[in-house]
């Protein structure tokens, strides 16, 4: 056995439903075991701050700033609530992997950019531990995607030299990674996860989310409104391709609606897109998968679940729990593995996922 550290990873992530922060150990073999995690809730007025982030407004360098350092001591009372469950103090913990909140991803315009606030180096100051952050950016410089980056981690955990396997990560943006046997590693962003369905609700019951998708079940879908989200040209462009809020948001469901639609019916509408775009990207898999297993908290919508197991039927539909961990942590603890990558200075597989033009070491240290 190798020796034993710690690390934190923190994501928030499309949807925004809160600060995922999760405690790890390693050793030198790097094996990785989830000691404890939480969800810490965003305040109401940053949240609502943040979100505007996401689309053009006014005074935007000033809300931008603010919010960067406020968010960054959200996370910073994170990390404190983990290290006091766990009786640990800061110099345990040889690193904070953190993702920071995306408000603009924007890969395919003239000049790529992506943008995470969560200042780190107020993040660093604040737990006196070392942190490792803006992962995104380098990936961009090396004219790759910027995103995703959670198929990296799939890999490393998830894979099997017996069977090909889909991950999919199902938060506000759906992706999707495909770990083969022959190590062939493939991800990109498949279309909308959950952010249409909670832009749709939060619009009509004032609620964050679908409960285990309740409200799409009492609604029809609407064969017509489908087909006219269908065909986004996201969803049947080749990849490597990546999105977010800036295409797939409020706006963008208006433009399609005739104004007449039953509510229940749209939200069943928007389930079956995300079932559908999902479904469709197993079914073309250059090898055919053996199994499907779901994470994000798209994973505990029960209706989508069902849909997707009957769309890719008899393919195994599962989630990463039987893996070994349970699907609202993947994501924070795929941040914690990238940060150990980065201090050991490893480059990781970028190339055939973002489009990287090589395999690069991601992510900035901010010393303790």
């Amino acid at each position: 056995m190798g020796n034993r550290q710690f690390f934190i990873g923190l994501m928030s992530g499309t949807s925004l439903d809160g600060i995922d922060a999760v405690l790890l150990t390693t050793n030198d073999n790097g094996q990785f075991e989830l000691v404890d995690a939480l969800e810490y809730a965003i305040p109401p007025e940053l949240h609502k701050t943040v979100r505007a982030l996401c689309l053009p407004g006014d005074n935007e360098i000033f809300r931008l700033g603010k919010a960067d350092r406020e968010l960054a001591m959200c996370y910073a009372e994170a990390c404190q609530r983990l290290l006091k469950n766990n009786a640990l103090t800061a110099n345990q913990i040889t690193a904070i992997g953190c993702h920071g909140q995306t408000i603009r991803h924007s890969p395919n315009t003239e000049i790529a950019f992506t943008l995470q606030i969560g200042d780190p180096n107020t993040l660093a100051m604040l737990t006196r531990i070392t942190t490792v952050a803006d992962f995104r950016r380098r990936d961009i410089a090396a004219g790759g995607q910027g995103a995703p980056l959670a198929p990296l981690f799939h890999e490393a955990f998830f894979a099997s030299s017996k069977h090909n396997r889909a991950v999919i990560n199902i938060g506000g943006i759906a992706n999707i990674s495909i770990l083969s046997t022959n190590c062939d590693l493939l991800g990109y962003d498949s279309g909308p996860g959950n952010v249409l369905m909670d832009e749709w609700i939060n619009k009509h019951k004032h609620k964050p989310y679908d409960y285990q998708g309740q409200w799409a079940s009492t609604g029809a879908i609407d064969r017509a409104l489908l087909s006219r989200l269908m065909k986004e040209p996201f969803l049947t462009s080749p990849y490597p391709k990546s999105t977010g809020r800036e295409l797939f948001n409020l706006s963008w469901l208006e433009q399609h609606l005739h104004g007449n639609e039953n509510p229940a019916n749209v939200q069943a509408t928007l389930l079956e897109l995300t079932a559908q775009s999902i479904a469709t990207e197993i079914k073309n898999t250059k090898d055919p998968i053996q199994a499907v297993y779901l994470c994000g908290g798209g994973a505990y919508n029960t209706q989508l679940t069902l849909r997707l197991e009957a769309l890719i039927h008899p393919t195994i539909l599962a989630t990463t729990k039987v893996l070994g961990i349970e699907p609202e942590w993947v994501e924070a603890v795929g941040f914690a593995w990238l940060a150990k990558q980065t201090l050991d200075a490893k480059a990781v597989k970028t190339k055939n996922v973002t489009g990287a033009q090589k395999n690069q070491v991601l992510g900035a240290i901010f010393h303790a």
